[in-house]
Protein backbone atom coordinates (compact mmCIF):
# COMPACT_ATOMS: atom_id res chain seq x y z
CA UNK A 1 0.00 0.00 0.00
CA UNK A 2 1.64 3.60 -0.55
CA UNK A 3 1.76 6.15 1.83
CA UNK A 4 -0.64 8.40 0.00
CA UNK A 5 -3.43 5.17 0.02
CA UNK A 6 -2.95 4.88 3.72
CA UNK A 7 -2.91 8.91 4.62
CA UNK A 8 -6.03 8.87 2.80
CA UNK A 9 -7.14 5.79 4.46
CA UNK A 10 -6.79 7.46 7.89
CA UNK A 11 -8.60 10.82 7.36
CA UNK A 12 -11.37 9.41 5.76
CA UNK A 13 -11.42 6.87 9.17
CA UNK A 14 -10.84 9.72 11.69
CA UNK A 15 -13.81 12.27 9.64
CA UNK A 16 -16.38 9.26 9.88
CA UNK A 17 -18.71 9.63 12.74
CA UNK A 18 -19.96 7.07 14.73
CA UNK A 19 -23.51 5.45 13.43
CA UNK A 20 -26.52 5.83 15.64
CA UNK A 21 -28.86 3.41 16.34
CA UNK A 22 -32.14 4.95 17.26
CA UNK A 23 -32.73 6.68 20.09
CA UNK A 24 -32.04 9.78 17.85
CA UNK A 25 -33.19 13.17 18.89
CA UNK A 26 -36.20 14.84 17.44
CA UNK A 27 -37.35 11.62 15.61
CA UNK A 28 -40.76 10.56 15.75
CA UNK A 29 -41.74 6.64 16.28
CA UNK A 30 -44.80 5.15 15.66
CA UNK A 31 -45.84 1.87 16.70
CA UNK A 32 -47.98 -0.03 19.19
CA UNK A 33 -47.69 -0.43 22.72
CA UNK A 34 -49.11 -1.14 26.01
CA UNK A 35 -48.73 -0.33 29.77
CA UNK A 36 -48.12 -2.43 32.76
CA UNK A 37 -52.27 -2.46 33.53
CA UNK A 38 -53.00 -3.61 29.66
CA UNK A 39 -54.17 0.25 28.58
CA UNK A 40 -52.53 1.42 24.83
CA UNK A 41 -52.89 0.25 21.18
CA UNK A 42 -51.56 2.39 18.32
CA UNK A 43 -48.67 4.64 19.85
CA UNK A 44 -46.37 7.61 18.54
CA UNK A 45 -43.55 8.54 20.61
CA UNK A 46 -41.38 11.60 20.98
CA UNK A 47 -37.75 11.49 21.18
CA UNK A 48 -36.04 14.47 22.40
CA UNK A 49 -32.44 12.32 23.07
CA UNK A 50 -32.26 13.03 26.96
CA UNK A 51 -36.16 11.84 27.14
CA UNK A 52 -38.90 10.81 25.15
CA UNK A 53 -42.53 10.97 25.75
CA UNK A 54 -45.62 9.63 24.04
CA UNK A 55 -48.82 8.59 24.06
CA UNK A 56 -51.29 5.76 23.16
CA UNK A 57 -55.00 5.32 21.79
CA UNK A 58 -57.12 2.20 21.83
CA UNK A 59 -60.95 0.92 20.95
CA UNK A 60 -62.43 -2.27 20.66
CA UNK A 61 -66.16 -2.34 19.69
CA UNK A 62 -66.96 -6.44 19.75
CA UNK A 63 -70.29 -7.29 18.46
CA UNK A 64 -73.13 -6.59 21.17
CA UNK A 65 -74.73 -3.82 22.70
CA UNK A 66 -72.98 -1.69 25.44
CA UNK A 67 -69.82 -3.41 24.70
CA UNK A 68 -67.06 -0.61 23.76
CA UNK A 69 -63.99 -0.12 25.14
CA UNK A 70 -61.59 3.19 24.94
CA UNK A 71 -58.55 3.60 26.24
CA UNK A 72 -55.79 6.71 26.31
CA UNK A 73 -52.81 6.83 27.42
CA UNK A 74 -49.36 9.32 27.80
CA UNK A 75 -45.94 8.60 28.64
CA UNK A 76 -42.52 9.78 29.94
CA UNK A 77 -39.09 8.25 30.33
CA UNK A 78 -36.13 10.42 31.11
CA UNK A 79 -32.89 8.90 29.48
CA UNK A 80 -30.73 7.36 32.57
CA UNK A 81 -28.11 5.76 30.19
CA UNK A 82 -27.92 4.92 26.46
CA UNK A 83 -25.73 3.15 23.99
CA UNK A 84 -26.06 2.89 20.04
CA UNK A 85 -28.68 0.23 20.51
CA UNK A 86 -29.88 0.69 23.58
CA UNK A 87 -31.62 3.45 26.04
CA UNK A 88 -32.70 2.70 29.82
CA UNK A 89 -35.23 5.57 30.78
CA UNK A 90 -36.76 6.39 34.28
CA UNK A 91 -40.14 7.94 34.33
CA UNK A 92 -43.90 6.30 34.00
CA UNK A 93 -47.50 6.27 32.24
CA UNK A 94 -50.95 7.59 33.18
CA UNK A 95 -53.69 5.82 31.36
CA UNK A 96 -57.42 6.10 31.09
CA UNK A 97 -60.02 2.96 30.17
CA UNK A 98 -63.64 2.93 29.81
CA UNK A 99 -64.68 -0.40 30.30
CA UNK A 100 -68.29 -1.85 30.10
CA UNK A 101 -69.43 -3.54 33.21
CA UNK A 102 -71.67 -6.67 32.93
CA UNK A 103 -75.53 -6.10 34.14
CA UNK A 104 -76.54 -7.49 37.51
CA UNK A 105 -79.85 -8.35 38.83
CA UNK A 106 -81.97 -6.39 35.88
CA UNK A 107 -79.96 -3.45 36.11
CA UNK A 108 -78.61 -1.79 32.57
CA UNK A 109 -75.12 -2.09 31.33
CA UNK A 110 -72.54 -0.02 33.20
CA UNK A 111 -69.17 1.56 32.86
CA UNK A 112 -66.07 1.24 34.94
CA UNK A 113 -63.70 4.62 34.39
CA UNK A 114 -60.11 2.93 35.25
CA UNK A 115 -57.74 5.93 35.97
CA UNK A 116 -53.62 3.78 36.16
CA UNK A 117 -50.86 5.65 37.57
CA UNK A 118 -47.51 3.68 36.58
CA UNK A 119 -44.08 4.98 37.47
CA UNK A 120 -41.27 2.29 36.83
CA UNK A 121 -38.07 2.18 34.23
CA UNK A 122 -38.31 1.33 30.42
CA UNK A 123 -35.83 -0.32 28.58
CA UNK A 124 -35.70 0.11 24.59
CA UNK A 125 -33.41 -2.01 22.10
CA UNK A 126 -32.77 -1.06 18.59
CA UNK A 127 -32.96 -3.75 16.13
CA UNK A 128 -32.05 -1.36 13.42
CA UNK A 129 -31.23 2.32 13.09
CA UNK A 130 -34.74 3.05 13.83
CA UNK A 131 -36.73 0.11 14.74
CA UNK A 132 -37.01 -0.30 18.24
CA UNK A 133 -38.65 -2.98 20.67
CA UNK A 134 -39.64 -1.20 24.34
CA UNK A 135 -40.24 -3.41 27.73
CA UNK A 136 -41.60 -2.19 30.68
CA UNK A 137 -41.62 -2.28 34.64
CA UNK A 138 -42.70 -0.86 37.67
CA UNK A 139 -45.74 -0.42 39.93
CA UNK A 140 -49.52 -0.20 38.90
CA UNK A 141 -51.73 2.06 40.88
CA UNK A 142 -55.34 1.73 40.07
CA UNK A 143 -57.27 4.61 40.92
CA UNK A 144 -60.96 5.77 40.53
CA UNK A 145 -62.97 2.23 39.63
CA UNK A 146 -59.73 0.21 39.28
CA UNK A 147 -58.39 -0.33 43.15
CA UNK A 148 -55.77 -2.43 42.72
CA UNK A 149 -51.85 -2.23 42.99
CA UNK A 150 -49.29 -3.92 41.71
CA UNK A 151 -45.79 -4.67 41.10
CA UNK A 152 -44.52 -6.12 38.38
CA UNK A 153 -42.99 -5.93 34.51
CA UNK A 154 -44.74 -6.31 31.20
CA UNK A 155 -45.75 -9.86 29.63
CA UNK A 156 -47.54 -11.05 26.74
CA UNK A 157 -50.84 -11.70 27.92
CA UNK A 158 -52.75 -10.12 31.07
CA UNK A 159 -50.30 -7.66 31.79
CA UNK A 160 -49.43 -5.52 28.71
CA UNK A 161 -46.98 -6.59 26.12
CA UNK A 162 -44.02 -5.20 24.29
CA UNK A 163 -44.15 -2.29 22.50
CA UNK A 164 -42.47 -1.85 19.13
CA UNK A 165 -41.67 1.18 17.22
CA UNK A 166 -40.24 2.69 13.66
CA UNK A 167 -38.67 5.98 13.90
CA UNK A 168 -38.38 8.49 10.96
CA UNK A 169 -35.93 11.32 10.99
Amino acid sequence: MSKTSLLVSIIVLGLAGAAHAGGQAGSIGVGAEYQLSGVGGVSVVYDAGLFHLGGMIGFDDPAGADNTVFQLAGEFYYHVHHSAFADFGLGGSLGFSSDPVAPMGGMGATRHTNVYLEPGFQIRAFLSSNVALSATAGIVIGTVDASEVQITGQNVGAAGGVGIHYYFY
